[in-house]
């Protein structure tokens, strides 16, 4: 994108972490804000924080795994602008942890729902209406590097990850041969110090609770999680990477900094090439 000044820019789970990132870097460049959020109070002081920046911001209540929530957000936010030029399908859960065949049905239609059928949800909802638009856009639908790695993280969110990359990339191909102006990418991150890793905080009723994680391994994977917060990327660095690849229209948003991972990505890709089975780590989360 070239032009961002006026223009209109969704997030959801905009009220924290990478989200409130994106908006506050979206803001800066001169952009109206919708936050779509599923916490009230956070969703309230990130309106106070953006609209502090002297833009437009509009909060809304949103249950990304609802398709009439998200259905609803897209609907006010052109009511309300006329145009949405960015959208960034951000929200999303870590989930329970737990081996594939340890966690309920009701686990999994979690995480699924939060991390990949909200993404689905936004495309439904907002690309038809930005194409009607004929303005230039963009999407962003948030991953992880869980999304292009497997075996280090929970089933569940490994799934939806790996579900989100491949509907990324089916989205830049469908858009691209069609001749529409809107841009895709893909945001794969790593460990990045948000409030993910205590996303059971807003587990839906729907979903019950989990008896994994209320389990001491539970509470040993999220003490370890907030001992290595110092380490982890911040939300701000991620959102500068986000608005270049906008800018610049780059599909794969994957941090550097970390030869971990980029050796993880390097040798899962080789695996396959290659026909070869990978090695078996000790889990770490």
């Amino acid at each position: 994108m070239e032009q961002f000044e006026g223009g209109t820019a969704v997030v959801t789970g905009g009220a924290s972490g990478l989200g409130l990132a994106m908006a506050h870097r979206f803001a800066e460049a001169g952009m109206n804000i919708v936050l779509g959020d599923i916490e009230a109070e956070p969703l309230a002081m990130a309106e106070a924080a953006i609209a502090a920046k002297g833009v437009k911001v509009m909060p809304v209540r949103t249950d990304v795994a609802k398709a009439e929530d998200v259905e609803a957000l897209a609907a006010k936010s052109f009511e309300r602008f006329g145009h949405v030029n960015v959208l960034c399908n951000n929200a999303g859960v870590a989930g329970s942890p737990g081996a594939c065949w340890e966690l309920s049905q009701k686990d999994w239609e979690w995480v699924i729902d939060v991390d990949l059928w909200s993404v689905v949800h936004g495309i439904r909802s907002f690309v038809p209406r930005m194409i009607a638009g004929g303005q230039q856009g963009h999407i962003v639908n948030t991953a992880s590097v869980a999304g292009l790695v497997s075996g280090a993280v929970g089933g569940p969110y490994t799934v939806a990850k790996f579900g989100v990359v491949a509907l990324s990339e089916q989205l830049y191909y469908e858009l691209g041969r069609a001749g529409h102006n809107i841009g895709v990418s893909v945001l794969c991150p790593g460990f990045v110090n948000t409030n993910i890793y205590d996303s059971g905080r807003n587990r839906q009723s729907a979903y019950g609770e989990s008896e994994v994680a209320a389990s001491p391994e539970g509470e040993q994977r999220r003490a370890m999680l907030n001992a290595m917060r110092d380490q982890m990327m911040q939300p701000a660095e991620i959102g500068e990477l986000v608005f270049e690849a906008v800018r610049t229209r780059n599909l794969y948003i994957v941090p550097t900094g970390s030869e971990a991972l980029e050796q993880a990505v390097r040798t899962r890709l080789e695996n396959v090439v290659e026909r070869r089975n990978p090695e078996v780590q000790i889990a770490v989360v």
